[in-house]
C-alpha cells in the first residue's frame, strides 16, 4: 500500500459500547497496525436527542481496557480535530451547498404531514412510498419550483431539508474487501436526507464530508452499513473525491446462530455483552461488563477477533502481537458470526494459567475480606495449587478456603465413602506420626506417611480419603501432602482431631 493506511472507528455515544461495536474497532485497529497506519476514534454525536451522559468516556475506557487505545482523536494527537461531529457542524452545510450547486442534491420543503399522506396512499394501493426519480416532481422541492418560489420559501425561513438526488437508470459497480463486486440498479435507491431541518447533518454527510477531511483509507464497519454504501460511493463521486475501500463486518448472531445478538440473550442466558459495566444515567439500571464478570481482556480480543475472521490455520491462541501479524480483511467472512458464551471462557481459562501467581493474589485478596490479614505471598502459593481448575478470580474461593480456614462441614456422600470402623484409630496413628515431624515439609510428609502405610499393608484410600476430607471437607483439592504443608502442623493436626471427633 502506497498511501499511508488510516482507519477509523466512529462509534455515537447512544449507550455503552456493544461487544459488536468493540469487534469493529478491533478489526480496525488490527488492519491498522498491521500496515503501520493509524487507528482514529470520532465521536458522532450528531443526533443529539439520543445523545447519552457519560457514553464517549465509557467508549474510550473500553478501548482502554482492551488494549487497543486508539492513536488519534478526542485530547490525543489532534491534527484532523475536532473528533467529535457536534463540534464539527459549521463545516458541513457548505459541502450540502456545494451539492446543490452542482445538481446533485436538491432543496425538500414537503412537511411530515405531506410525507404521511404520500406514504399512507402508497400503502392503501398496495405500494411502497420511496422518495426518488419516481415522484421528485410532484412533490415541493427545489426541483418541482421554479427557481423564484424556491427563493421565496427560503427567504421566509421554510423549513427544508436537503436531499442528495439519486440518478435514474444507471448501475452502480460497487468493491467491497469482504464481500467482492457489489452491483446496484439506482432506480431503486431513494432521494437520502442530507440536512435536517433543525440544521444538523445527517450521519450519511457528515460521515462522508469526516472521512474525506481525516483522509480515511479504508472504511471497516459494520453489515448494517452495507445498504447505506450506495449512497456514500455516489456522494464521493458527486464531490469528486477519491473514494476510500471499504469492508462491511459480518453480524454477531445470537448463540442459537439465528438472529443478531443483543443485549436481553445476555440478559436471558446470563452473559454480558458490554466490555465494562455500565450503569443507565436515566433508569439506573446496571448492566455487566466483562472486566466486571472476571474476564482477562486478553481472552476478549482473542474471542472477538475469531467472531468473522479465520486465520487459515488450527491456532486458536493469538496474542495481539500475533493477531496483529495475522489478520488480513481478506480473511474475514461474509457470513455471521454465532457467538458462543462457552469459548470465551475456555479463553478465559487459558490466559488464567498465564497470569502471574503473584497478580492473581493481589486481585484474589482484594475480592475477598476473609484475605484481608493474610500475607499476599502466601495466598499466592495458594492460588498457583488451584488456579488450573479456574476459569476467574471468583472461583478461587470455592477452590480454596480451606487454605485459610477450617472446614465447617464435611461433604456427607464423600464421608459415607471415606469413614469406616477403623477410621479413627488410623486418623489417631497419622496425627501421632505428624507430631513426630521436625521437618515438616511436603517431602518428609510423604515419606513418613506413604511408609507407614506401606509397613501395615492398609490400603491407601483408607488413608487418604478420610484424611483429605478432615483437611479439605470434601475429597477434592491439590495433593494432600502439600496441603497439609502449606497450612501447617498445628493446624493440620488440629482438623485431624476435630474430625476424629466426629466419627
Amino acid at each position: 500500500m502506497t498511501k499511508k493506511v488510516r482507519v477509523r472507528f466512529a462509534p455515537s455515544p447512544t449507550g455503552p459500547l456493544h461487544i459488536g461495536g468493540v469487534r469493529t474497532a478491533l478489526f480496525n485497529y488490527l488492519f491498522a497496525k498491521k500496515h503501520q497506519g493509524t487507528f482514529i476514534l470520532r465521536i458522532e454525536d450528531t443526533d443529539q436527542n439520543r445523545y447519552v451522559e457519560g457514553a464517549e468516556q465509557y467508549i474510550i475506557d473500553a478501548l482502554n481496557w482492551c488494549g487497543i487505545p486508539f492513536d488519534e482523536g478526542i485530547d490525543k494527537k489532534e491534527k484532523f480535530g475536532p473528533y467529535r461531529q457536534s463540534e464539527r457542524k459549521h463545516l458541513y452545510k457548505q459541502y450540502a451547498d456545494e451539492l446543490i450547486a452542482s445538481g446533485n442534491a436538491y432543496y425538500a420543503f414537503d412537511t411530515a404531514e405531506d410525507l404521511d399522506f404520500h406514504r399512507t396512499d402508497h400503502e392503501s394501493k398496495g405500494k411502497t412510498f420511496i422518495y426518488n426519480w419516481h415522484n421528485r416532481l410532484k412533490l415541493s422541492n427545489s426541483l418541482s419550483l421554479s427557481a423564484e418560489e424556491v427563493q421565496v420559501k427560503l427567504n421566509a425561513g421554510d423549513e427544508y431539508v436537503i436531499r442528495f438526488k439519486s440518478p435514474q437508470d444507471e448501475t452502480l459497480h460497487l468493491k467491497d474487501i469482504i464481500r467482492g463486486d457489489i452491483k446496484i440498479d439506482t432506480n431503486v435507491l431513494d432521494d437520502k436526507v442530507l440536512f435536517k431541518s433543525d440544521g444538523m447533518p445527517t450521519y450519511h454527510l457528515a460521515n462522508i464530508v469526516d472521512d474525506h477531511l481525516m483522509e480515511i483509507t479504508h472504511v471497516i464497519r459494520g453489515e448494517e452499513w452495507l445498504p447505506s454504501l450506495a449512497l456514500h460511493y455516489q456522494l464521493y463521486k458527486a464531490f469528486g473525491w477519491e473514494t476510500p475501500e471499504f469492508a462491511h463486518l459480518p453480524l454477531i448472531l445470537k448463540p442459537t446462530g439465528k438472529g443478531k445478538l443483543s443485549k436481553r440473550d445476555g440478559d436471558k442466558l446470563g452473559f454480558p455483552v458490554f466490555p465494562l459495566q455500565w450503569s443507565d444515567p436515566v433508569t439506573y439500571e446496571v448492566s455487566r461488563g466483562y472486566k466486571e464478570d472476571g474476564y482477562f481482556p486478553e481472552a476478549m480480543i482473542n474471542f472477538l477477533a475469531f467472531l468473522g475472521w479465520n486465520p487459515g490455520t488450527e491456532q486458536e491462541i493469538f496474542s495481539l502481537d500475533e493477531l496483529i501479524a495475522a489478520f488480513e480483511l481478506e480473511r474475514v467472512n461474509k457470513s455471521g458470526a454465532r457467538f458462543d458464551p462457552d469459548k470465551i471462557k475456555w479463553f478465559n481459562h487459558h490466559y488464567m494459567q498465564e497470569q502471574s501467581n503473584d497478580a492473581l493474589a493481589e486481585a484474589f485478596k482484594n475480592e475477598r475480606t476473609e484475605l484481608a490479614d493474610i500475607d499476599v505471598n502466601y495466598i499466592a502459593l495458594v492460588v498457583g495449587m488451584v488456579k488450573e481448575r479456574a476459569t476467574f478470580i471468583s472461583d478461587f474461593w470455592e477452590l480454596s478456603s480451606y487454605f485459610f480456614e477450617a472446614p465447617k462441614s464435611y461433604d456427607e456422600k464423600a464421608t459415607k465413602k471415606a469413614i469406616k470402623d477403623n477410621t479413627a484409630d488410623i486418623m489417631a496413628s497419622i496425627k501421632a506420626i505428624i507430631n513426630g515431624i521436625d521437618d515438616f515439609s511436603t517431602e518428609t510428609l510423604q515419606t513418613e506417611i506413604k511408609g507407614w502405610i506401606t509397613a501395615n499393608n492398609i490400603g491407601f484410600g483408607q488413608v487418604m480419603m478420610p484424611l483429605r476430607i478432615a483437611l479439605v471437607g470434601a475429597l477434592q483439592g491439590p495433593d494432600v501432602f502439600d496441603i497439609m504443608f502449606l497450612i501447617g502442623k498445628a493446624e493440620t493436626v488440629k482438623r485431624i482431631e476435630k474430625k476424629i471427633s466426629t466419627i
